[in-house]
């Protein structure tokens, strides 16, 4: 959802002051970023649903329907490998594209006769090497997190094998932070450390102080059960909903819009807040706009993971249409290439020439990447 809309909090020059202090542009230059991320944030919720109806309408019926094509590709290559008049050289190249296509296929789409082709072709086992991959992805994660993951979950589960290993690492660190506050508990400490957690303490409690004094005065003028009017008490529930998210969030810009729209404060009141709230503010201000930073990382992130988007891939909410659209012409392109394919597979002359062009690509490939 798009934020409500708010009046915009900024510390201005006056006559009495022409010039801004160190503390009043740091807070200036930190509702700008802050603003900054709350659009960005709310342009990734926004474009989200739509991107994911279009993805669900358009995208995944592709997606079935080439992996339906594919698999009828897979037959049609095994059942062209023992037909007369192909080289040694082509039955190779025939082989290798039936391993590559066969193996991802029957991994997604769990087809018994697509393993037996692979298998067929590769001179191997389809279900021992998943289980041997399987085995060698715990055995690295084991190593990674230095403990043993045990054996009582399903193997074939990436997702419970990764959920397993990220809360032993987890535990791990709450252990080890545990041990670490324990001897450190245990250590005499300095004067020195002594003051420095008192200041540090002291300036907790000021900050958490600066947000509840801006919460209590703004809950104490809404306060919709004192309101007789019900269109004016209406209002207030939702104002109060939201001065309580912000609170609840510390959320101190939206605490100080919420009372510039209220007419609580007014520009002159911004423009001398004193020195010291401004040092607290802008702490405040700081972790606000660093769990901005982190909750959009985090969003883009679930979205690429979602879709499977590279995460090297160029992506913002403005660009995420445009980019769906790509990969549905890309797709219906890929999927008139398959068709086209599968036709040529009936004669043994258009066979052999798309054999020969395979070969071609993959030569040219390999010129492109010797390593």
């Amino acid at each position: 959802m798009l934020k409500p809309q708010t009046k915009s909090i900024c510390i201005a020059t006056n006559k009495d002051q022409t010039h801004l202090s160190k503390e009043q542009k740091a807070f200036n230059a930190l509702i700008k970023k802050i603003d900054a991320q709350r659009v960005l944030l709310a342009a990734w919720q926004e474009m989200t649903p739509p991107y994911q109806m279009k993805y669900a309408s358009d995208m995944l019926p592709l997606i079935a329907t080439t992996q339906c094509l594919q698999t009828d590709l897979v037959h049609a290559l095994d059942r062209a490998s023992s037909q007369k008049g192909l080289s040694a050289t082509e039955r190779r190249t025939i082989r290798g594209l039936i391993c590559d296509m066969a193996g991802g296929l029957a991994a997604a789409r769990g087809d018994d006769a697509l393993k037996d082709i692979y298998n067929k072709h590769s001179g191997s086992d389809f279900d021992a090497e998943e289980a041997a991959a399987a085995q060698d992805m715990k055995s690295m994660l084991e190593d990674m997190i230095g403990t043993e993951l045990g054996d009582d979950f399903d193997l074939d589960s990436p997702d419970e094998l990764f959920k397993r290993a990220h809360a032993h690492m987890q535990e791990q660190q709450e252990r080890h932070a545990a041990e670490q506050q324990a001897r450190a508990a245990k250590r005499k400490k300095s004067a020195k450390q002594i003051a420095k957690e008192a200041q540090q303490l002291a300036e907790e409690q000021q900050t958490s102080q600066s947000i509840r004094e801006l919460y209590r005065k703004l809950a104490s003028a809404l306060h919709p059960d004192r309101e007789p009017d019900s269109a004016e008490r209406e209002r207030k529930t939702a104002l109060m909903q939201r001065v309580n998210q912000a609170y609840k969030q510390n959320n101190l810009l939206l605490l100080l819009e919420l009372q510039l729209e209220l007419e609580h404060i007014d520009q002159a009141t911004i423009n001398n807040i004193s020195a010291s709230r401004l040092k607290h503010y802008n702490k405040i201000l700081k972790e606000q706009f660093r769990e901005l930073e982190d909750e959009i990382y985090h969003t883009e992130g679930m979205f690429r993971a979602q879709f499977g988007i590279d995460p090297f891939t160029p992506l913002s909410p403005r660009t995420l249409m445009r980019h769906l659209a790509t990969d549905i012409a890309e797709m219906q392109q890929a999927i008139r290439g398959i068709k086209a394919d599968l036709l040529a597979f009936q004669d043994i002359k258009k066979l052999k020439a798309w054999l020969k062009a395979i070969r071609v690509s993959q030569i040219a490939d390999d010129l492109d990447c010797p390593f």
